[in-house]
């Protein structure tokens, strides 16, 4: 919504703890959003991506994990203290647009949702591979169609239902790695099945040693594991259908500690007990492989279950997403007036379909062209989901200090430590980066950074051409004539 919507709805709304009203029904409540959080934080950078994280580092990648979650920590209590101000679902994008200018605001809603466009391309894909394990013979462009067919329609019925549907997708990766948490410590203090007879906390630093890949091998993996985490800040995007979003929102990011503790840490920790690092490879499921050393004929198929729900949990995340962020970059005067449009029910249909339509011709790109340039598209995710977390980390900076002036009331929720903790994510960001570039896995997403910052800038230099040209064919009609003001621009203007 604009900055004149905000400044007239803001003091209305606040005495009941909740965000300005952006058309939207606020039918997530505490139980969806708290699931929602802890789907964000799990996915298949764990049950997939960590075989690679593994097999670089060893036992180390337990303490690759436990400093990134810190700093995914100080980002969403930055994000949590911009959301006490202003709990809207525009989130990042308006908050950017508001502390650091309307371009920052324009590059960041396009990037994230070019972010959730793509990931859902790759997710709708991975999870028509699972299917064949256990059906060779359905085509995998029938199984794509088939998901995202149907969670578009889930996106087209009522924001519960979306809820409903990624609280239990959440459950089910919950349960997955409390289970094998849980097996894993029978194998390693009872000593059942086969695995339990060299099952031990020993194999943490018995194997060559903690750094068996030396720091310079920790280091290398620190991409990775912050890849693992994208998609946690999304729940800042529900904000403006959460039922109390003041009261919700801070309940589920003081979370992410014990979550990252549990579902990170601690089942890293499991599986590097059960099994030596060593075994580990990449693009193998090392919750896959444990189950495989344990000797649990099924447990191969349960993690090929969870993963397909991990990955259907993100498609139907991105569908959610990119409707939201279309309809705020059109509300600020940033994207075609046709997203502003909301259902019966408040939903932004028109964002939700047109993104669900480059999901699809995506799947077709893939299905026709799986090779590397389809990955090299793909890799760009990894840079715009930072660039997100940039945006929250420096807006909050902005905000804090505007606020200790007296300029902006102060939040209900401040984050611990900051402004100092919000540097020191911003500078540990920035050596991921630099990592990026020393990488040739990752560095390709440093090379589409730079395309997609063109494309924006040749888009917004359009859209303020455009704007400049309808104000003047408007100068003779007082902006009090209509009660209008022009979207993105500020009341005190």
């Amino acid at each position: 919504m604009t900055s004149v919507q905000v400044d007239k709805q803001h003091d209305a709304n606040e005495a009941a703890g909740e965000g300005p009203e952006e058309g939207y029904q606020r039918g997530l409540g505490n139980r969806q959003i708290q699931m929602i959080a802890i789907g964000g934080a799990i996915g298949t950078g764990l049950f997939l991506g960590a075989g690679k994280a593994i097999s670089k580092a060893g036992p180390s990648i337990i303490l690759a994990y436990a400093i990134v979650g810190l700093v995914i920590f100080f980002i969403m209590r930055a994000l949590g203290e911009l959301l006490m101000y202003r709990p809207v679902s525009g989130s990042f994008s308006e908050y950017g647009r508001e502390f650091l200018g309307p371009f920052i605001g324009f590059v960041t809603g396009w990037t994230y949702w070019l972010f959730w466009v793509v990931t859902g391309i790759t997710e709708v894909t991975a999870a028509a591979t699972y299917i064949h394990y256990w059906n060779q013979d359905i085509p995998q462009w029938v199984s794509s169609l088939v998901f995202t067919v149907a969670l578009f329609g889930i996106n087209l019925i009522s924001v519960k239902i979306f809820g409903e549907l990624e609280f239990w997708f959440s459950m089910v990766k919950v349960t997955a790695i409390i289970g094998m948490i849980l097996i894993g410590l029978g194998v390693i203090i009872l000593g059942f099945s086969d695995a339990g007879k060299t099952a031990s906390f020993s194999h943490l630093w018995a194997d060559g040693g903690f750094f068996p890949k030396g720091i310079g091998g920790t280091l290398m993996t620190l991409q990775i594991v912050m890849f693992a985490f994208l998609a946690v800040e999304l729940v800042g995007v529900t904000a403006g259908e959460a039922k109390d979003p003041k009261k919700i929102l801070p309940k589920a990011i003081n979370t992410v500690p014990w979550r990252i503790g549990l579902f990170y840490i601690g089942a890293l920790i499991i599986i590097l007990s059960v099994v030596s690092w060593t075994v580990f490879e990449p693009g193998v499921s090392p919750f896959v492989r444990a189950f495989q050393e344990i000797g649990l004929p099924a447990g191969a198929g349960i993690v090929n279950f969870v993963v397909l729900t991990a990955a259907l949990s993100s498609a139907n995340s991105g569908m959610y997403s990119t409707g939201r962020m279309l309809r705020d970059l059109a509300l600020n005067g940033q994207g075609p007036k046709l997203f502003t449009h909301l259902s019966k029910n408040g939903l932004p249909t028109w964002g939700t379909g047109v993104s669900v339509g480059m999901m699809l011709v995506g799947v077709w790109i893939n299905y026709q062209w799986p090779g590397d340039a389809f990955n090299y598209v793909v890799s760009f995710a990894t840079i715009s989901g930072m660039w997100a977390w940039v945006v929250i980390l420096l807006s909050q900076l902005r905000y804090r200090a505007k606020a200790n002036r007296g300029e902006l009331p102060q939040s209900e929720f401040k984050a611990p430590g900051a402004p100092y903790t919000s540097i020191f994510a911003l500078a540990f960001i920035g050596m991921v980066i630099v990592l990026m570039g020393v990488d040739p896995d990752a560095r390709i997403s440093l090379y589409a950074a730079p395309i997609w910052a063109a494309i924006l800038g040749v888009g917004y230099l359009s859209i303020k051409r455009r704007s400049a040209g309808g104000s003047e064919a408007c100068a003779a009609v007082p902006a009090s004539a209509t009660g209008e003001q022009t979207p993105g621009t500020d009341a005190k203007d």
